[in-house]
């Protein structure tokens, strides 16, 4: 027994030890993977309350990163157990709100910043999304709404990044790919109040497409969590569902967002419409409870996007009162005299819309998209079987109906000319001899697409001809939302053009067209004497008579006829502007004064601004920025004397 007594106590303690070291560890490692609350991009974080205190644990990777020893040891760690990781702690409303929100004003920033929001997104795929613009009483001056200033995208831990976007507005830095791959993500859910129209007004701004976009109005009423006699504004939904009270006095709401520097209640005004909305959402489908942090493993889009089946880019449509008594709709009908516009940022406030018409097509609706596919890949050889070009099906059957052609193959479906063509290709590396998909060269949506013109029809209508043939390389593929997007960038590109070679743009008629002011005082005067008539002071009547007499040439001892006065009062007060020249004509003008090169930089210029703006992923093979520029070079020369159409 005197034996067997030391020997359990060093078991005893050894074991001990081990037990408390492994404790330790699990505490250690629990603590390190709670979330941090941020102030500002490569700050150091600071909790600064309760509870910034609880998600500060953290050292983000991105600031502070690993060194070697630590991934070594990291990567044994991994390789050691077989635990599955921790679940996910989902925080409660005030937790997700006491996040500070980070300002984003430059692609470095951005660039910081995106490493943690996408490991957040692999966890939760879903962004609470808001945009803040200069308003005036609601709308602005004339009826439009000024450009979206800020952008809110908030995760499900409350990180919150504020994107001011008029930084990215002058073209002078390019907007992040990743920001504009994210907010485009078929994968990732946006939601909101409002959150489908504020997508419009981001392409209508700024070209940015907003795709997988929730609207929070139609969650609740599917899943009944909202009667529609509170409101469904953001405010009323944070009130019913969260308990929390959201400030949307008119003085934060109309304030001045394009700043050069934003307040500190304009900057928590806007994280907490876009964390209140993430809130909502996982209150909504059951994720998170009010009573302390919820555990979850995280969801996949797949499972998510489930729950909101039917709801996905889907804008929202007043359903009225399903508890309403009868009578109360017709009342409410009476009572409505003027059409309202109710923004997502509005409160429960309603405020009337100078617009005549308030209903805004959806992004992409007006065009008309192709029935038959643009691209049916037959192919033309020559005589000797050598490859010259693509075509679509009607033309090649074209040579066979004229008895010029001989069918050589039905799939792929070949025709061999039976004469010489006039020219071959230079090589077979040819970007006319490449098989192209039927798809928006963007995106790659195969089920709606329509043509877009690379270079603009008003510049390349003014093309000379040599520069004309073969340019189906600048037609390309684009859906409906691409082509939207497309435009936008287009008018930035079309402005600065208009600036380097002083050709406004603008109505075609109201240049052409220009306001004679003689004529003008003209009619005006033959107006007043056949309305006014003797009512008018003798002194003023002789004068107007004065005036007219002149302008039509009347002796001044003649009195005026009553079909002199009409033929007055009904004169065309504008005149031709002889000197009037058309944007697209004055900025072609000016490039070819250099020449061929001067209209192959101009056609190069808006290829690559197509590139740049688009960033699309699958264009055909071969197609190029300088595509013909070398052999137009060869063709025709330096020298070649433009002459304009």
């Amino acid at each position: 027994m005197s034996n067997r007594g030391p020997l359990t106590a060093v078991i005893t303690t050894v074991l001990g030890a081990t037990l408390g070291g492994l404790l330790i560890w699990r505490v250690y490692r629990t603590k390190k993977r709670k979330l941090p609350s941020i102030q500002k991009v490569g700050d150091p974080v600071e909790a600064s309350s309760p509870v910034d205190k609880e998600f500060t644990a953290v050292e983000l990777q991105y600031i502070q990163p690993l060194s070697p020893l630590e991934k070594e040891v990291k990567t044994v760690e991994c390789q050691t157990t077989e635990q599955p990781p921790p679940p996910v702690q989902i925080p409660t409303s005030d937790q997700l709100l006491g996040v500070k929100p980070v300002m984003v004003s430059s692609e470095e920033e951005w660039q910081q910043l995106w490493p943690l929001m996408e490991k957040e997104l692999s966890v939760f795929p879903v962004l609470g999304l808001d945009c803040e613009w200069v308003k005036i009483k609601g709308v602005s001056v004339k009826g439009r709404s000024s450009a979206v200033s800020l952008l809110q995208m908030a995760s499900y831990s409350g990180l919150c990044v504020l994107v001011r976007l008029l930084a990215f507005r002058s073209g002078q830095q390019p907007f992040p790919l990743s920001l504009m791959e994210v907010l485009r993500d078929p994968h990732v859910l946006k939601v909101g109040v409002g959150c489908y129209e504020d997508g419009k007004r981001l392409t209508r701004d700024y070209g940015l497409s907003l795709s997988c976009t929730v609207d929070l109005r139609d969650l609740a009423l599917r899943l009944r969590q909202a009667s529609v006699s509170n409101g469904l504004s953001l405010k009323s939904l944070a009130a019913d569902l969260l308990n929390v009270s959201l400030d949307k006095s008119v003085a934060l709401r109309c304030s001045d967002w394009e700043a050069d520097q934003l307040t500190l209640e304009q900057m928590a005004y806007a994280a907490r419409d876009a964390q209140v909305s993430i809130a909502l959402f996982l209150r909504l489908l059951g994720l998170r409870t009010d009573a302390g942090p919820a555990s979850s493993s995280g969801s996949s889009y797949s499972e998510l996007a489930s729950r909101c089946q039917g709801l996905v880019d889907v804008p929202f449509r007043d359903r009225g009162d399903v508890d309403e008594k009868p009578g109360d709709g017709e009342r409410k009908r009476k009572t409505r005299k003027t059409p309202v516009f109710e923004g997502p940022e509005s409160g429960d406030q309603q405020i009337p819309d100078p617009r005549k018409n308030n209903k805004r097509k959806p992004l992409g609706v007006g065009y008309s998209a192709r029935k038959s596919p643009l691209y049916d890949n037959c192919f033309l050889h020559a005589p000797d079987g050598q490859p010259l070009c693509t075509c679509d099906k009607k033309k090649a059957k074209w040579y066979l109906d004229k008895g010029i052609g001989e069918l050589q193959s039905e799939d792929p479906f070949i025709v061999r000319l039976l004469f010489e063509p006039s020219g071959r290709p230079d090589s077979q590396q040819d970007y006319y001899l490449t098989a192209k998909e039927n798809l928006c060269v963007v995106c790659g949506k195969a089920d709606s697409y329509i043509r877009k013109n690379i270079v603009p029809h008003e510049y390349r209508r003014h093309f000379p001809t040599e520069m004309k043939d073969h340019n189906s390389h600048d037609i390309l593929l684009l859906c409906t939302s691409c082509h939207a997007a497309s435009n936008v960038h287009d008018g930035f590109l079309k402005q600065q053009l208009a600036e380097e070679f002083s050709a406004p743009q603008g109505c075609e008629e109201g240049v052409r067209l220009l306001e004679d002011s003689d004529r003008r005082r003209v009619r005006s005067a033959a107006r007043a004497l056949l309305t006014a008539g003797e009512g008018l002071p003798e002194q003023r009547r002789d004068e107007l008579q004065g005036l007219i007499k002149s302008f039509l040439d009347v002796n001044e001892e003649e009195e005026l006829t009553e079909e002199a006065l009409q033929q007055a009062a009904a004169l065309e007060t504008r005149i031709l502007n002889e000197a009037y020249i058309p944007h697209g004509l004055k900025v072609v003008q000016a490039h070819a004064e250099l020449g061929l090169r001067g209209l192959m930089d101009l056609e190069r210029r808006w290829r690559q601004h197509f590139l740049t703006s688009m960033q699309p992923q699958h264009l055909p093979p071969l197609w190029s920025v300088d595509h013909n520029h070398g052999k137009f070079l060869r063709k025709y020369g330096e020298h070649l004397p433009i002459k304009l159409n």
